[in-house]
């Protein structure tokens, strides 16, 4: 896919959440490997994304993680 390069931002991760990146469980690997870096407590992370659905995981990864990534639809 060709983006406006007006798009283009320096502000981190960026997940096509339409692709294979939006699997539920990348996104469960790019959370640990995330609270790892930033010495975040992944285990109550990890209860919080899998206590619903897909929304609810993409959700929290949102809460925890928005300064440091770009979620796409």
């Amino acid at each position: 896919m060709i983006k406006d390069v007006r798009e283009k931002t320096q502000r981190g991760i960026e997940i096509d959440l339409t692709g294979p990146d939006g699997n539920a469980y990348v996104l469960l690997g790019c959370a640990k490997t995330l609270a790892k870096m930033l010495d975040r407590d992944f285990e109550d992370i990890h209860k919080r994304m899998m206590s619903g659905d897909y929304e609810n995981l993409v959700n929290v990864m949102e809460e925890e993680f928005g300064p440091y990534i770009i979620l796409w639809r």
